[in-house]
């Protein structure tokens, strides 16, 4: 059976709190959709109206070419199965019986089961893992047997699409994996079609063939798990600092928390950006400090590959890249210096130096000619790292003669408390 779902400018309110505004997608037949956002933000809200469980204020939502409004509640109980949260029954049923609730769409008006119902019904327990509990009561089970008998009721239904709300919810990892890789088979074998609301943004990314992303009643961000988990689509509607990681064995983006976003107005959410200049690693712990402080960062030259460029690759920053090997280019080294015309300070990282980065020494030097501050981690001593025939220790020389912030070991917070906006010495903008 194929199936295809389209919501249309949908908005929908409880009382005067508009919950949905303008909410507008398509699914097909196959499709494997992910529904994220933070609370509040109508994800459980949206499944309910496309389930008719709400009636939206206005939009529609068209069902295979049909005004949901238009289809009666037995047909549509026969083109989507719905699980929704704490969705099991009230009384102690069989795990069989309640499984065979999900028949209800195709029995007659005597409510009897035909040989095709008992099949479908032992199918669904099968697939789900629960036939051997068939005669156990529901209060009996743990969550994960609940849960799965739940989803079982649904599958019973054989119905081309199913609608989830948070179905891996008070579920260990153990049980959320086995549930979603459940969804996953069905999904690739039979062409189940699963919308499904989820909290998990990992989970997500690893067995959504598409996320809708949902803030503030609207979609953010739709499409693959690649072009919705980006760091700034995260900072702007979870207001958290994040780290993206491919999974290990299939690429999925993963999401690592990092710290939550500076509010507005306190000490660390500072106005001018601060650009760091390394290489071979060096750079790398300041990235790391500096970026959970909450600072807004930029780096450069650095060669692609390099450790300190996965970093700043991985947090997202601004910078400027040269071919691996290559010594850096004139056109590399402007770019550089106009990265760091409009930053607010300048931390020039241990970097092992020779003629082909020497530019980027070079480039700390045109920053305190440009009156910003320049902070320097001079631990290995240059003498130790200079590869330049001693150029490098005559460009150290010139730093500190001009007037750079010279420190022996890597202190973060000496350096913020440098750059308050009370204390600063460059301007705020």
């Amino acid at each position: 059976m194929s199936l295809h779902v389209e919501v249309k400018n949908l908005v929908f309110s409880y009382g005067s709190e508009t919950v949905l505004d303008g909410v507008s997608l398509s699914l097909a037949q196959g499709d494997f959709i992910g529904i994220i956002g933070p609370n509040g933000s109508g994800k459980s809200t949206l499944l309910k109206n496309m389930a008719a469980v709400l009636t939206p204020d206005s939009g529609e939502i068209i069902i295979d070419g049909k005004a949901l409004a238009h289809w009666k509640r037995r047909n549509l109980a026969r083109r989507m199965g719905v699980v929704g949260q704490g969705g099991g029954a009230g009384f102690n049923f069989t795990v069989e019986e309640m499984v065979a609730m999900g028949r209800y769409p195709y029995l007659d008006r005597f409510g009897s089961f035909k040989p095709a119902d008992r099949q479908a019904v032992e199918r669904a327990m099968h697939l789900t893992g629960c036939y051997h509990l068939r005669q156990r009561e529901i209060f009996s089970l743990s969550g994960g047997e609940r849960q799965r008998a739940i989803l079982a009721r649904a599958l019973a239904q054989e119905t081309p699409c199913l609608l989830l709300d948070e179905p891996t919810s008070f579920l260990d990892l153990g049980y959320q994996v086995e549930l979603l890789e459940l969804l996953q088979s069905l999904n690739q074998r039979e062409k189940l079609t699963i919308i499904v609301v989820m909290h998990d943004l990992n989970l997500a990314s690893r067995y959504c063939r598409k996320l809708f992303l949902l803030y503030r009643g609207q979609i953010y961000a739709g499409g693959s798990p690649e072009e919705v988990l980006t760091r700034e689509h995260i900072l702007e509607v979870y207001r958290t600092e994040v780290l993206i990681e491919p999974h290990p064995l299939d690429e999925k983006p993963q999401v690592i928390p990092v710290a939550a976003a500076p509010a507005a107005g306190s000490e660390n959410s500072f106005k001018k950006r601060v650009h760091l200049i390394g290489g071979g690693g060096s750079a790398t712990p300041l990235m790391k400090e500096l970026f959970v402080k909450g600072l807004s960062l930029s780096a450069g030259v650095l060669s692609v590959g390099d450790s300190d460029w996965v970093t700043a690759r991985r947090l997202g920053l601004r910078m400027v890249e040269e071919s691996p090997f290559s010594p850096i280019s004139p056109l590399r080294h402007r770019q550089n210096l106009e990265l760091i015309g409009d930053a607010g300070a300048v931390m020039l990282a241990p970097l092992y130096i020779g003629p082909g980065n020497l530019p980027n020494v070079e480039a700390a030097l045109f920053a305190l000619e440009q009156g910003m501050p320049l902070f320097v981690i001079d631990n290995p001593p240059a003498a130790s790292r200079d590869f330049a025939g001693g150029g490098g220790v005559t460009l150290y020389r010139r730093l500190h003669s001009r007037g750079a912030l010279f420190q022996n070991e890597l202190d973060v917070d000496a350096i913020i408390r440098l750059l308050l906006p009370a204390s600063s010495p460059f301007p705020q903008s």
